[in-house]
């Protein structure tokens, strides 16, 4: 089982990144969209990579992460019914791990359909297997605390009813979030839509 590269990062496409090592070996890894633009830019030596080998009939390959929570939550995305590599991928480059851990915890089917290829019942299905599962993944950011995440969804929620689109009005609710905890909801929209 491969776990880690370490080596030169050579090339960095839209979803895959090649790794060439000390020996000469030059690795393809499958790299999560959000993971993909924390990377240095080619060539960048001295880099390494967290790893999870993924053996089909077919095909053996590598999916690559910058930290350990990462890919343990694809690791037991994997192990969800009806999840195979692509769909955990299209989850985890459509939220960072800490959100999307979040959202399988609190069963938050708004934000799962949003993903590629997971409708309301493979979202149900998923959510229901892994809530118990990941709520050791949820890394809460501030204002995301068991009091407050009710108005955070409440939050996207209007701004989606703004006009924002799903993934636009989340990630300016983390922005405002950023900045301090608000004292509401209100407070929070506010801050989200001052920002854009």
């Amino acid at each position: 089982m491969i776990s880690r590269i370490k080596g030169t990062l050579v090339t960095r496409d839209l979803d895959r990144i090649e790794v060439e090592t000390p020996g000469g070996v030059i690795y393809e890894v499958e790299v999560p969209l959000t993971i993909l633009q924390r990377l240095p830019s080619p060539p960048a030596e001295d880099f390494e990579i967290r790893t999870l080998q993924v053996v089909r009939e077919d095909s053996l390959t590598l999916y690559g992460f910058a930290e350990e929570h990462e890919r343990e939550l694809f690791r037991r995305l994997l192990g969800a019914t009806g999840v195979g590599p692509k769909v955990a991928l299209a989850m985890l480059s459509t939220y960072d791990a800490p959100r999307l851990a979040q959202a399988l915890a609190e069963k938050d089917l708004a934000a799962l359909t949003q993903v590629s290829g997971v409708g309301k019942k493979k979202a149900e299905r998923i959510a229901l297997e892994l809530a118990d599962r990941v709520k050791d993944l949820v890394v809460a950011g501030e204002g995301v605390t068991a009091g407050g995440v009710g108005y955070t969804q409440e939050a996207v929620a209007a701004l989606v009813h703004l006009g924002y689109t799903f993934v636009d009005a989340d990630a300016a609710i983390r922005r405002a979030l950023e900045q301090g905890e608000p004292e509401g909801r209100e407070e929070l929209i506010r801050k989200a839509l001052s920002d854009e």
